[in-house]
Protein backbone atom coordinates (compact mmCIF):
# COMPACT_ATOMS: atom_id res chain seq x y z
CA UNK A 1 0.00 0.00 0.00
CA UNK A 2 2.96 2.52 0.96
CA UNK A 3 4.32 1.98 -2.35
CA UNK A 4 1.38 2.32 -4.06
CA UNK A 5 0.72 5.95 -2.36
CA UNK A 6 4.12 7.18 -3.22
CA UNK A 7 3.59 6.56 -7.32
CA UNK A 8 0.55 8.21 -7.27
CA UNK A 9 2.25 11.62 -5.34
CA UNK A 10 5.64 13.28 -5.12
CA UNK A 11 7.53 13.88 -2.05
CA UNK A 12 9.24 17.17 -2.66
CA UNK A 13 10.87 17.09 0.49
CA UNK A 14 13.69 15.18 -0.94
CA UNK A 15 15.84 15.36 -3.84
CA UNK A 16 17.52 17.77 -6.15
CA UNK A 17 15.09 20.70 -6.23
CA UNK A 18 15.54 21.84 -9.85
CA UNK A 19 14.40 17.98 -10.99
CA UNK A 20 11.63 18.17 -8.58
CA UNK A 21 10.62 21.67 -9.41
CA UNK A 22 10.20 21.01 -13.78
CA UNK A 23 8.89 17.69 -12.55
CA UNK A 24 6.04 18.93 -10.96
CA UNK A 25 5.69 22.09 -13.02
CA UNK A 26 6.01 20.71 -16.88
CA UNK A 27 2.83 19.26 -16.52
CA UNK A 28 0.91 22.35 -15.11
CA UNK A 29 2.41 24.01 -17.68
CA UNK A 30 1.24 21.74 -20.37
CA UNK A 31 -2.50 21.87 -19.12
CA UNK A 32 -2.07 25.59 -18.82
CA UNK A 33 -0.61 26.12 -22.31
CA UNK A 34 -3.65 23.76 -23.67
CA UNK A 35 -5.63 25.69 -21.56
CA UNK A 36 -4.91 28.94 -23.10
CA UNK A 37 -5.01 26.88 -26.80
CA UNK A 38 -8.58 26.61 -26.04
CA UNK A 39 -9.42 29.84 -25.06
CA UNK A 40 -7.64 30.89 -28.34
CA UNK A 41 -9.61 28.05 -30.25
CA UNK A 42 -12.55 29.29 -28.68
CA UNK A 43 -12.03 33.21 -29.41
CA UNK A 44 -11.61 32.02 -32.75
CA UNK A 45 -14.88 29.82 -33.33
CA UNK A 46 -16.70 32.71 -32.54
CA UNK A 47 -14.73 35.34 -34.40
CA UNK A 48 -15.12 33.32 -37.32
CA UNK A 49 -18.82 32.21 -37.56
CA UNK A 50 -20.39 34.81 -35.86
CA UNK A 51 -18.91 38.59 -35.62
CA UNK A 52 -16.42 41.40 -33.62
CA UNK A 53 -19.36 42.11 -31.21
CA UNK A 54 -19.76 38.61 -30.71
CA UNK A 55 -15.90 38.09 -29.97
CA UNK A 56 -15.44 41.30 -28.14
CA UNK A 57 -18.10 40.40 -25.86
CA UNK A 58 -16.68 37.16 -25.23
CA UNK A 59 -13.46 38.79 -23.99
CA UNK A 60 -15.24 41.40 -21.88
CA UNK A 61 -17.25 39.21 -19.98
CA UNK A 62 -13.93 36.69 -19.30
CA UNK A 63 -12.85 39.49 -16.52
CA UNK A 64 -16.22 38.91 -14.30
CA UNK A 65 -16.22 35.16 -14.59
CA UNK A 66 -12.71 35.12 -13.81
CA UNK A 67 -13.18 37.15 -10.73
CA UNK A 68 -15.63 34.51 -9.55
CA UNK A 69 -13.49 31.50 -10.42
CA UNK A 70 -10.69 33.24 -9.36
CA UNK A 71 -11.86 33.36 -5.86
CA UNK A 72 -12.65 29.83 -5.68
CA UNK A 73 -10.26 28.95 -6.86
CA UNK A 74 -7.65 31.06 -4.12
CA UNK A 75 -9.20 29.53 -1.73
CA UNK A 76 -9.29 25.68 -2.84
CA UNK A 77 -5.73 26.75 -3.49
CA UNK A 78 -5.50 28.21 0.54
CA UNK A 79 -6.92 24.65 1.58
CA UNK A 80 -4.45 22.42 -0.74
CA UNK A 81 -1.72 24.45 1.37
CA UNK A 82 -3.41 23.19 4.49
CA UNK A 83 -3.04 19.72 3.15
CA UNK A 84 0.42 19.49 1.71
CA UNK A 85 1.41 20.91 4.97
CA UNK A 86 0.16 17.57 6.53
CA UNK A 87 1.22 15.72 3.78
CA UNK A 88 5.04 17.02 4.28
CA UNK A 89 4.80 15.97 8.26
CA UNK A 90 3.31 12.73 7.08
CA UNK A 91 -0.08 12.66 9.31
CA UNK A 92 -2.93 11.27 7.41
CA UNK A 93 -5.39 11.59 9.74
CA UNK A 94 -4.95 15.42 9.21
CA UNK A 95 -5.17 15.42 5.74
CA UNK A 96 -8.58 13.72 5.86
CA UNK A 97 -9.95 15.95 8.52
CA UNK A 98 -8.30 18.95 6.23
CA UNK A 99 -10.40 17.60 2.69
CA UNK A 100 -13.52 16.84 4.94
CA UNK A 101 -13.45 21.13 5.98
CA UNK A 102 -11.66 21.61 2.25
CA UNK A 103 -15.10 19.80 1.00
CA UNK A 104 -17.49 21.74 2.91
CA UNK A 105 -16.55 25.13 2.75
CA UNK A 106 -15.82 24.83 -0.96
CA UNK A 107 -19.78 23.89 -1.26
CA UNK A 108 -20.96 26.94 0.96
CA UNK A 109 -18.75 29.21 -0.57
CA UNK A 110 -19.72 28.33 -4.53
CA UNK A 111 -23.19 28.36 -3.70
CA UNK A 112 -23.55 31.67 -2.48
CA UNK A 113 -21.62 33.18 -5.35
CA UNK A 114 -23.47 31.59 -7.77
CA UNK A 115 -26.60 32.74 -6.33
CA UNK A 116 -25.54 36.33 -5.91
CA UNK A 117 -23.46 36.51 -9.14
CA UNK A 118 -26.13 35.51 -11.55
CA UNK A 119 -28.88 38.04 -9.88
CA UNK A 120 -26.80 40.92 -10.63
CA UNK A 121 -24.69 40.40 -13.41
CA UNK A 122 -26.53 42.68 -15.59
CA UNK A 123 -26.40 45.37 -13.71
CA UNK A 124 -22.48 45.04 -12.99
CA UNK A 125 -21.93 45.22 -17.37
CA UNK A 126 -23.96 48.10 -17.31
CA UNK A 127 -21.91 49.62 -14.36
CA UNK A 128 -18.90 48.82 -16.55
CA UNK A 129 -20.02 51.20 -19.36
CA UNK A 130 -20.15 48.09 -21.51
CA UNK A 131 -21.24 49.73 -25.18
CA UNK A 132 -24.85 49.26 -25.89
CA UNK A 133 -23.85 46.82 -28.95
CA UNK A 134 -21.91 44.08 -26.49
CA UNK A 135 -24.25 44.11 -23.93
CA UNK A 136 -26.82 41.81 -25.10
CA UNK A 137 -24.45 39.32 -26.34
CA UNK A 138 -22.60 39.40 -23.45
CA UNK A 139 -24.85 39.05 -21.42
CA UNK A 140 -26.54 35.67 -23.28
CA UNK A 141 -23.41 34.67 -22.92
CA UNK A 142 -22.50 34.99 -19.50
CA UNK A 143 -25.50 33.87 -17.74
CA UNK A 144 -24.51 30.22 -19.26
CA UNK A 145 -20.78 30.83 -17.84
CA UNK A 146 -22.14 31.20 -14.66
CA UNK A 147 -24.18 27.93 -14.24
CA UNK A 148 -21.35 26.42 -14.52
CA UNK A 149 -19.60 27.44 -11.72
CA UNK A 150 -20.13 24.61 -9.20
CA UNK A 151 -18.33 22.67 -12.23
CA UNK A 152 -15.43 24.84 -12.31
CA UNK A 153 -15.15 24.66 -8.34
CA UNK A 154 -15.50 20.78 -8.51
CA UNK A 155 -12.47 21.07 -10.77
CA UNK A 156 -10.52 23.30 -8.82
CA UNK A 157 -11.11 21.75 -5.30
CA UNK A 158 -9.99 18.48 -6.91
CA UNK A 159 -6.79 19.45 -8.82
CA UNK A 160 -5.53 21.40 -5.65
CA UNK A 161 -6.45 18.92 -3.44
CA UNK A 162 -3.97 16.10 -5.88
CA UNK A 163 -1.51 18.80 -6.59
CA UNK A 164 -1.17 19.64 -2.75
CA UNK A 165 0.12 15.79 -2.58
CA UNK A 166 2.32 15.64 -5.32
CA UNK A 167 0.02 14.32 -8.56
CA UNK A 168 0.13 17.42 -11.16
CA UNK A 169 -0.62 14.60 -13.59
CA UNK A 170 -4.09 13.97 -13.46
CA UNK A 171 -5.76 17.09 -13.18
CA UNK A 172 -3.60 17.68 -16.82
CA UNK A 173 -5.37 14.29 -18.24
CA UNK A 174 -8.60 15.94 -16.85
CA UNK A 175 -8.22 19.21 -18.49
CA UNK A 176 -7.13 17.79 -22.04
CA UNK A 177 -10.06 15.71 -21.65
CA UNK A 178 -12.36 18.46 -21.45
CA UNK A 179 -10.59 21.31 -24.21
CA UNK A 180 -10.83 18.79 -26.84
CA UNK A 181 -14.64 17.76 -25.67
CA UNK A 182 -14.67 21.74 -25.64
CA UNK A 183 -13.76 22.39 -29.02
CA UNK A 184 -15.98 19.93 -30.68
CA UNK A 185 -19.09 21.09 -28.91
CA UNK A 186 -18.04 25.19 -29.35
CA UNK A 187 -17.65 23.84 -33.59
CA UNK A 188 -20.57 21.48 -33.34
CA UNK A 189 -23.01 24.35 -31.39
CA UNK A 190 -21.51 27.82 -32.60
CA UNK A 191 -20.79 26.34 -36.55
CA UNK A 192 -23.20 23.56 -36.98
CA UNK A 193 -26.02 23.98 -34.55
CA UNK A 194 -26.04 27.72 -34.91
CA UNK A 195 -27.12 28.20 -31.34
CA UNK A 196 -25.11 31.45 -31.00
CA UNK A 197 -23.22 33.13 -28.97
CA UNK A 198 -24.72 31.22 -26.07
CA UNK A 199 -23.56 27.85 -27.72
CA UNK A 200 -19.98 28.30 -26.90
CA UNK A 201 -20.93 29.13 -23.21
CA UNK A 202 -22.48 25.94 -23.67
CA UNK A 203 -19.67 23.96 -25.02
CA UNK A 204 -17.69 25.42 -22.39
CA UNK A 205 -20.47 24.26 -19.62
CA UNK A 206 -20.72 20.82 -20.25
CA UNK A 207 -16.67 20.18 -20.69
CA UNK A 208 -16.17 21.91 -17.12
CA UNK A 209 -18.55 19.38 -16.04
CA UNK A 210 -17.11 16.61 -17.34
CA UNK A 211 -13.53 17.83 -16.49
CA UNK A 212 -14.65 17.89 -13.02
CA UNK A 213 -16.23 14.82 -12.47
CA UNK A 214 -13.28 12.98 -14.02
CA UNK A 215 -11.05 14.39 -11.35
CA UNK A 216 -12.97 14.07 -8.35
CA UNK A 217 -13.59 10.39 -9.40
CA UNK A 218 -10.34 9.92 -9.98
CA UNK A 219 -9.57 11.06 -6.37
CA UNK A 220 -12.11 8.76 -5.01
CA UNK A 221 -10.82 6.04 -6.34
CA UNK A 222 -6.90 6.23 -6.22
CA UNK A 223 -6.79 8.46 -2.81
CA UNK A 224 -8.84 6.06 -0.69
CA UNK A 225 -6.14 6.46 2.11
CA UNK A 226 -6.77 10.09 2.24
CA UNK A 227 -10.70 9.92 1.82
CA UNK A 228 -12.82 11.42 5.18
CA UNK A 229 -14.48 8.89 7.93
CA UNK A 230 -17.21 10.04 9.58
CA UNK A 231 -15.18 11.12 12.46
CA UNK A 232 -13.14 13.31 10.05
CA UNK A 233 -16.29 15.22 9.34
CA UNK A 234 -17.05 16.63 12.56
CA UNK A 235 -15.99 19.97 12.59
CA UNK A 236 -12.97 21.13 14.63
CA UNK A 237 -13.13 24.61 15.30
CA UNK A 238 -9.34 25.44 15.19
CA UNK A 239 -8.71 23.42 12.28
CA UNK A 240 -11.62 24.89 10.03
CA UNK A 241 -10.79 28.42 10.72
CA UNK A 242 -7.06 27.52 9.81
CA UNK A 243 -8.53 26.30 6.63
CA UNK A 244 -11.22 29.07 6.09
CA UNK A 245 -8.53 31.88 6.45
CA UNK A 246 -5.76 30.22 4.26
CA UNK A 247 -8.40 29.95 2.02
CA UNK A 248 -10.08 33.59 2.45
CA UNK A 249 -5.93 34.96 1.82
CA UNK A 250 -5.69 33.25 -0.73
CA UNK A 251 -9.35 33.95 -2.64
CA UNK A 252 -8.95 37.64 -1.71
CA UNK A 253 -5.63 38.13 -3.31
CA UNK A 254 -6.87 36.97 -6.42
CA UNK A 255 -10.28 38.60 -6.18
CA UNK A 256 -8.69 42.31 -5.34
CA UNK A 257 -6.91 41.89 -8.26
CA UNK A 258 -10.00 40.65 -10.48
CA UNK A 259 -11.72 43.83 -9.24
CA UNK A 260 -9.27 45.90 -9.98
CA UNK A 261 -9.58 44.07 -13.64
CA UNK A 262 -12.74 44.64 -13.80
CA UNK A 263 -12.62 48.37 -13.26
CA UNK A 264 -9.39 48.81 -16.24
CA UNK A 265 -12.02 46.66 -18.51
CA UNK A 266 -14.30 49.35 -17.62
CA UNK A 267 -11.57 51.92 -18.81
CA UNK A 268 -10.98 49.47 -22.35
CA UNK A 269 -15.01 49.18 -22.85
CA UNK A 270 -15.10 53.51 -23.02
CA UNK A 271 -12.39 53.30 -25.48
CA UNK A 272 -14.90 51.36 -27.77
CA UNK A 273 -16.05 48.28 -29.31
CA UNK A 274 -12.78 47.66 -31.83
CA UNK A 275 -10.21 48.63 -28.55
CA UNK A 276 -12.09 46.04 -26.76
CA UNK A 277 -11.57 43.44 -29.46
CA UNK A 278 -7.73 44.37 -29.79
CA UNK A 279 -7.85 44.03 -25.99
CA UNK A 280 -9.34 40.42 -26.30
CA UNK A 281 -7.04 40.04 -28.64
CA UNK A 282 -4.09 40.60 -27.48
CA UNK A 283 -4.79 39.51 -24.22
CA UNK A 284 -5.25 36.02 -25.65
CA UNK A 285 -1.59 35.67 -26.85
CA UNK A 286 0.04 37.35 -23.90
CA UNK A 287 -1.85 34.76 -20.79
CA UNK A 288 -0.23 32.17 -23.61
CA UNK A 289 3.13 33.10 -22.54
CA UNK A 290 2.17 34.36 -18.73
CA UNK A 291 0.91 30.91 -17.99
CA UNK A 292 4.40 29.23 -19.28
CA UNK A 293 6.07 31.34 -15.73
CA UNK A 294 3.08 31.90 -13.35
CA UNK A 295 2.65 28.04 -13.15
CA UNK A 296 6.00 27.67 -11.34
CA UNK A 297 4.05 30.04 -8.81
CA UNK A 298 1.89 27.04 -8.36
CA UNK A 299 4.54 24.66 -7.62
CA UNK A 300 6.55 26.91 -5.13
CA UNK A 301 3.06 26.99 -2.84
CA UNK A 302 3.57 23.30 -3.06
CA UNK A 303 7.01 22.86 -2.59
CA UNK A 304 7.05 25.46 -0.14
CA UNK A 305 4.19 23.79 1.73
CA UNK A 306 5.35 19.82 1.72
CA UNK A 307 8.74 21.39 3.03
CA UNK A 308 7.41 23.73 5.72
CA UNK A 309 5.74 20.62 6.55
CA UNK A 310 8.89 18.45 7.45
CA UNK A 311 10.39 21.40 8.95
CA UNK A 312 13.26 21.27 6.30
CA UNK A 313 13.41 25.17 5.79
CA UNK A 314 16.73 25.64 3.55
CA UNK A 315 15.43 23.45 1.19
CA UNK A 316 12.98 26.21 0.55
CA UNK A 317 15.68 29.21 -0.08
CA UNK A 318 17.24 26.46 -2.75
CA UNK A 319 13.71 26.40 -4.55
CA UNK A 320 13.36 29.62 -4.67
CA UNK A 321 16.23 30.16 -6.02
CA UNK A 322 16.43 27.70 -8.59
CA UNK A 323 12.62 28.90 -9.79
CA UNK A 324 13.55 32.41 -9.96
CA UNK A 325 16.79 31.28 -12.79
CA UNK A 326 13.70 29.40 -14.56
CA UNK A 327 11.59 31.67 -15.02
CA UNK A 328 14.19 34.72 -15.92
CA UNK A 329 15.40 31.76 -19.11
CA UNK A 330 11.88 31.28 -19.97
CA UNK A 331 10.90 34.81 -19.86
CA UNK A 332 13.55 35.96 -22.34
CA UNK A 333 12.40 33.69 -24.53
CA UNK A 334 8.89 35.17 -24.66
CA UNK A 335 10.29 38.05 -25.29
CA UNK A 336 12.07 37.04 -28.57
CA UNK A 337 9.23 35.02 -29.73
CA UNK A 338 6.46 38.08 -29.32
CA UNK A 339 9.04 40.41 -31.14
CA UNK A 340 8.88 37.60 -34.34
CA UNK A 341 5.09 36.45 -34.31
CA UNK A 342 2.86 38.46 -31.62
CA UNK A 343 0.97 40.71 -34.95
CA UNK A 344 0.14 37.38 -36.65
CA UNK A 345 -0.84 36.01 -34.23
CA UNK A 346 -3.35 38.49 -33.05
CA UNK A 347 -4.69 39.11 -36.41
CA UNK A 348 -5.48 35.31 -37.14
CA UNK A 349 -6.90 35.50 -33.27
CA UNK A 350 -8.97 38.21 -33.91
CA UNK A 351 -9.93 37.10 -37.32
CA UNK A 352 -8.98 40.54 -38.95
CA UNK A 353 -7.70 43.11 -41.36
CA UNK A 354 -8.59 46.27 -39.37
CA UNK A 355 -5.31 48.03 -38.63
CA UNK A 356 -6.72 49.89 -35.33
CA UNK A 357 -7.56 45.81 -33.95
CA UNK A 358 -3.87 44.89 -34.97
CA UNK A 359 -1.92 47.58 -33.96
CA UNK A 360 -3.12 47.82 -30.53
CA UNK A 361 -3.12 44.27 -29.52
CA UNK A 362 0.19 43.86 -30.67
CA UNK A 363 1.21 47.33 -28.83
CA UNK A 364 -0.16 45.16 -25.41
CA UNK A 365 1.63 41.92 -26.41
CA UNK A 366 4.80 43.74 -26.45
CA UNK A 367 4.90 46.32 -23.76
CA UNK A 368 3.65 43.14 -21.56
CA UNK A 369 6.51 41.03 -22.41
CA UNK A 370 8.99 43.26 -21.87
CA UNK A 371 8.79 43.52 -18.15
CA UNK A 372 8.27 39.29 -17.60
CA UNK A 373 11.15 39.65 -16.32
CA UNK A 374 9.69 41.02 -13.19
CA UNK A 375 6.57 39.37 -13.24
CA UNK A 376 8.60 35.98 -13.05
CA UNK A 377 9.84 36.57 -9.53
CA UNK A 378 6.69 38.10 -8.59
CA UNK A 379 5.02 34.78 -8.96
CA UNK A 380 7.84 32.55 -7.56
CA UNK A 381 8.00 34.70 -4.07
CA UNK A 382 4.14 35.26 -3.67
CA UNK A 383 3.75 31.92 -3.94
CA UNK A 384 6.79 30.77 -2.05
CA UNK A 385 5.38 33.67 0.84
CA UNK A 386 1.68 31.97 0.42
CA UNK A 387 3.46 28.76 1.83
CA UNK A 388 5.37 29.66 4.64
CA UNK A 389 1.97 30.99 5.74
CA UNK A 390 2.88 34.60 5.18
CA UNK A 391 -0.70 36.52 4.49
CA UNK A 392 0.40 39.95 4.48
CA UNK A 393 2.97 40.52 2.37
CA UNK A 394 1.08 38.94 -0.94
CA UNK A 395 -2.47 40.72 0.34
CA UNK A 396 -0.35 44.17 0.40
CA UNK A 397 0.98 43.77 -3.02
CA UNK A 398 -2.66 42.22 -4.26
CA UNK A 399 -3.89 46.07 -2.83
CA UNK A 400 -1.42 48.06 -4.29
CA UNK A 401 -1.84 46.40 -7.63
CA UNK A 402 -5.64 47.13 -7.55
CA UNK A 403 -5.13 50.63 -6.70
CA UNK A 404 -3.04 51.34 -9.50
CA UNK A 405 -5.59 49.43 -11.73
CA UNK A 406 -7.64 51.95 -9.93
CA UNK A 407 -5.27 54.77 -11.06
CA UNK A 408 -5.01 54.09 -14.57
CA UNK A 409 -8.45 54.66 -15.27
CA UNK A 410 -8.90 57.53 -13.80
CA UNK A 411 -5.62 58.99 -14.84
CA UNK A 412 -3.65 57.14 -17.50
CA UNK A 413 -6.21 55.91 -19.98
CA UNK A 414 -7.64 59.54 -19.87
CA UNK A 415 -4.70 60.91 -20.87
CA UNK A 416 -3.02 58.39 -23.24
CA UNK A 417 -5.52 56.17 -24.14
CA UNK A 418 -4.93 52.56 -24.94
CA UNK A 419 -1.27 52.62 -24.39
CA UNK A 420 -2.09 53.93 -20.60
CA UNK A 421 -4.43 50.15 -20.27
CA UNK A 422 -1.05 48.70 -21.83
CA UNK A 423 1.39 50.07 -19.29
CA UNK A 424 -0.91 49.55 -16.32
CA UNK A 425 -0.10 45.30 -15.48
CA UNK A 426 3.96 46.24 -15.86
CA UNK A 427 4.06 48.96 -13.62
CA UNK A 428 2.23 47.30 -11.44
CA UNK A 429 4.41 44.20 -11.66
CA UNK A 430 7.26 46.13 -10.79
CA UNK A 431 6.02 47.34 -7.84
CA UNK A 432 4.99 44.30 -6.23
CA UNK A 433 7.84 42.38 -6.81
CA UNK A 434 9.86 45.15 -4.71
CA UNK A 435 7.42 44.30 -1.87
CA UNK A 436 7.34 40.83 -2.45
CA UNK A 437 11.13 40.52 -2.45
CA UNK A 438 11.15 42.53 1.12
CA UNK A 439 8.85 40.63 2.13
CA UNK A 440 10.86 37.46 1.13
CA UNK A 441 14.02 38.85 2.83
CA UNK A 442 12.35 39.89 6.30
CA UNK A 443 10.73 36.28 6.37
CA UNK A 444 14.07 34.25 5.87
CA UNK A 445 15.43 36.44 8.29
CA UNK A 446 12.96 35.57 10.77
CA UNK A 447 12.33 32.18 10.30
CA UNK A 448 16.84 31.57 10.08
CA UNK A 449 16.84 29.38 6.73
Amino acid sequence: MKQAIQKRTLDMTEGSPLRIILLFTIPIILGNIFQQLYNIGDAKVVSFFLDEHAFAAVGMTAVVSNMLIGLINGFTQGFGIQVAHAFGAKDPARIRRNVAGSAVLTVLLTLGLSVLSFCVIERVLVLLHTPDALLDPALRYVRVILIGIPFSALYNLSANLLRSLGNSKTPLYCLLTSIFLNILLDILFVGVIRMGIAGAAYATVLSQAVCGGACFCYGLIRYQEYLPQAEDWRIDRSEYQELFLMGLSMGLMGCIVNIGTIILQSGINGLGAEIVAAHTAGRRLLEIMMSLIYTFGFTMTTYTSQNIGAGRLGRVRKGVTTANGIVTVISAINIVFAFLFARSIVSWIASTDIALIKDNATMYCLVGVCFFPVLGPLFVLRCTLQGLGRKVFPLVSSGLEFCIKVFSVCVLVPRLGYLGIALTEPLSWTLMTLILTVGYLITIRRMNF
